[in-house]
Order: structure tokens, then sequence, then C-alpha cells
């Protein structure tokens, strides 16, 4: 056992149970190899959703609606979500898992691929979550900053790609170079964009937790 394994394990004995219907869209969802975060993440999401118990939070990625529901938990019930997913199968199956939670009037699940959606976002959010097309992400991070709350974080998911991401290209599968160049970009555009505050974290399949300081950009003169 690595040293990632027995901190993972370690790390859950602290946590405490999920509601039950989280646990069985869990379990249904890893039966049906529908990705849903890692146990070890879960923690992360609540503790960011329940710093701004009344925030406006914005998630690409539904999948089924696990995570979108878990910040809504986090937060007491009280946030409003807006969740993006584009593969018609796990729509009908997140709105299933919403409605049942009674969730529908607080969790808005827009359907359609997120390049298009996010133009069409109003903003003001206190917390996103990006959980999509990994490759996407430095794509997406443009159309995103204009929608940030001044002080809202950005969580970037499996930043690390089964720890693909820290080895050097050419040790990398030619089929995996290019979200390997995409991904080290994006983490590239975070870490040197002055109006963010970025640190990793190693939970699960790697986490970029940004905080947005509201900074604009100096024009050239």
């Amino acid at each position: 056992m690595d040293n990632k394994e027995a901190f993972r394990i370690f790390y859950e004995t602290f946590t405490g149970d999920l509601p039950p219907y989280l646990e069985k869209i869990r379990e249904e969802a890893e039966n049906e190899g529908i990705p849903v975060i890692r146990r070890s993440e879960e923690g992360i999401l609540s503790f960011f959703a329940s710093m701004k118990p009344d925030a406006d939070i914005l998630e690409l990625g539904t999948a089924v609606g696990f995570s979108a529901l878990l910040l809504w938990e986090a937060s007491g019930k009280r946030s409003r979500i807006t969740t993006i997913e584009n593969y018609e199968p796990r729509i009908i199956k997140a709105e299933e898992n919403i409605r049942a939670a009674g969730a529908d009037k607080h969790i808005d699940l827009r359907k359609g691929d997120a390049t298009d959606i996010l133009k069409e976002l109003k903003g003001g959010y206190d917390l996103v979550f990006m959980d999509a097309a990994k490759g996407q992400y430095e794509t997406w991070l443009k159309d995103i900053i204009p929608l940030l709350n001044e002080g809202a974080f950005l969580i970037s998911d499996n930043i690390l790609k089964e720890s693909e991401i820290m080895s050097p290209r050419y040790a990398v599968k030619r089929r995996d170079r290019t979200i390997h160049t995409r991904m080290r970009s994006y983490l590239r555009c975070l870490f040197e964009d002055e109006r963010f505050d970025t640190i990793l974290i190693e939970n699960g399949d790697g986490m970029a937790v940004s905080r947005y300081k509201g900074i604009k950009p100096v024009k050239d003169k």
C-alpha cells in the first residue's frame, strides 16, 4: 500500500456518513460505471459549500446529480445550484435523483454543451465546481471568470489524471498526450493569473482550488 492509499483510508475514518439517499445514488452509479466524485473528495466539496450556506453555485458535469446534491446538503439545503450536463441518459437519471430528493426548486439542471450554456449565464457565483471534459477546462475558464463574485472559489477536479499529469510528456502514452498538454496548460493559467490564488490538493484524482481575487487585468499601454 502506497502513502496515498494509506492516507485515503486514514482520512475516510474521520468523515461522516452521507444521507442514505446519497449513498444509494453513489452505489448505483458505481455499479453502472458512472463516474462520481471520490469519497476522499466529498469532505472538500462539503467544506467549501458550508462556508457560505446561501451561495450561488455553478457545476460543470452533473452526471447523475450526486455532487450537486452533496453541495446542496452541505449548505444546509440553502444554496442555489446551476449544473450543466450534455449526456442525455445521465440527464434523465439526474433529474430523477434531484426530484426524489426534493431539490428540484434549488438545483437548476441546464441541458447542453457547457461551451454554449456558459455564455448564457448571468453570473454572480460564489463557488464553481468543474468536473466535466478535462480537455475543455482552459477553454471554459475564460467564460467562467466573468461569472465569479470576488472571493469565489473555483474547484477543478481530476487535475492529476491518475498522476499522469505529473509525468513528463514523453513518458505519457501517445493517445493521452493531448489531455496531458491541455491540463498542464490549464494549471499554468491558474497559477500565473494574478486574479487567482491556487493550491493543489492530492485527494482523489487531484483537485485545484482557486480563489478569485477579483483583480481586473491591466491593459497594455
